[in-house]
């Protein structure tokens, strides 16, 4: 008994190495052949998703996560269904066109309230008593930045069908849906799937 234990979390832990660099490996095949449709890789410019994402981190995008497109278009050819709540999406501004990276954080048909940086949606807390820079969605929980504070708080409101609400996980130092408003679930046309590089770290696989 004292000598099996360690070899099945060895063996449980080959497998997991395994695949990370399995999926890894896959991306990178993506980012090759077929960066527009399929996959693609983006560079985070800014401390607004801190500390989920650092500036200059390197992102593996799915760009079929949410159904495949004709290539620079709207134009959807294969449905996926819709992003979720919790979600790290790849969208471009509605104020200006530029590319941006956010987490969704309330979709259509949800009540939703930021106070002091932390949500509510349907009238429950994200966050627990004890720890008030964590939230979670569904199994995931995301640590939150809330060194310069929370930003604009959200008056309760409902998310109207077909649109999102997309926050910075530094909600006091992002310009995000506070300030440009919903986003139409369809124009979140990517998901973040990894950081693949960071810098201090280099290569690697953390998913998001």
């Amino acid at each position: 008994m004292t000598e099996t234990a360690p070899r099945a979390t060895g063996a449980a832990r080959s497998r997991f190495w395994r695949n990370e660099w399995a999926t890894f490996a896959v991306f990178l095949l993506l980012l090759t052949v077929a960066r527009t449709s399929l996959a693609n890789h983006y560079q985070v410019p800014s401390g607004s998703m801190e500390p989920t994402l650092m500036p200059g981190d390197r992102i593996a995008v799915n760009m079929l996560a949410y159904g495949l497109r004709v290539p620079f278009t709207d134009i959807e050819l294969i449905d996926r269904g819709e992003p979720q709540r919790g979600d790290v999406v790849v969208f471009k501004s509605p104020a200006d066109g530029t590319r941006l990276i956010k987490r969704v954080v309330a979709v259509g048909g949800d009540t939703v309230a930021l106070v002091d940086g932390r949500l509510w949606i349907d009238g429950k807390a994200l966050h627990d008593a004890d720890a008030s820079d964590i939230e979670h969605f569904g199994d995931r929980d995301v640590t939150l930045n809330l060194a310069h504070g929370g930003g604009p708080d959200i008056a309760t409101g409902t998310i109207p069908a077909g649109m999102a609400l997309v926050l910075g996980d530094h909600r006091g130092n992002s310009a995000d849906g506070r300030f440009f408003g919903l986003v139409p679930m369809k124009s979140l046309y990517a998901k973040a799937a990894a950081v693949y590089y960071r810098r201090g770290e280099g290569f690697g696989w953390t998913r998001l």
